[in-house]
């Protein structure tokens, strides 16, 4: 599901460029060609965090109690039907998010973590942050 929602993210990258801003993906891990499958989707860059040390000490995960969950069951219909298929592979039950953050001291600007898989950002709410944010003058 994450790829679903990378592609939508993807499709913001032309007014994110006129607003001077990245778009970035940070992975937790790369097991097999599996940057390599997500790129397709993904139009910024991607940078591996093998330490996970962005997503921080205290990692959110949904255990396999996720499965029960009416709402990842239709998260899950929803990209399968648009044509994303999952990977299996690896760490598979950390959650993921979508920061915006700005530039010196803006800090984050916005922070959507998923409730439960599948949980997707507003592309809007995304680039109502983005534009709030100030360039840093050099």
């Amino acid at each position: 599901m994450c790829r679903e929602e990378a592609s939508e993210l993807s499709s913001l990258k032309p007014q994110l460029e006129a607003l001077g801003v990245p778009l970035v993906a940070v992975v937790k891990e790369n097991i097999g060609t599996e940057i390599q499958d997500f790129r397709p989707h993904f139009a910024g860059d991607i940078f591996l965090d093998e330490k996970k040390q962005f997503y921080g000490p205290l990692q959110r995960k949904m255990g396999g109690l996720a499965f029960i969950r009416l709402g990842v069951w239709q998260n899950f219909i929803r990209a399968w039907r648009t044509g994303y298929q999952g990977n299996m592979n690896g760490e598979g039950f950390v959650l993921g998010g979508v920061f915006v953050i700005g530039a010196g001291e803006q800090g984050i600007l916005l922070e959507h973590k998923e409730r439960e898989f599948g949980n997707k950002v507003e592309l809007s709410d995304v680039m109502e942050a983005a534009e709030k944010i100030v360039p840093v003058k050099q």
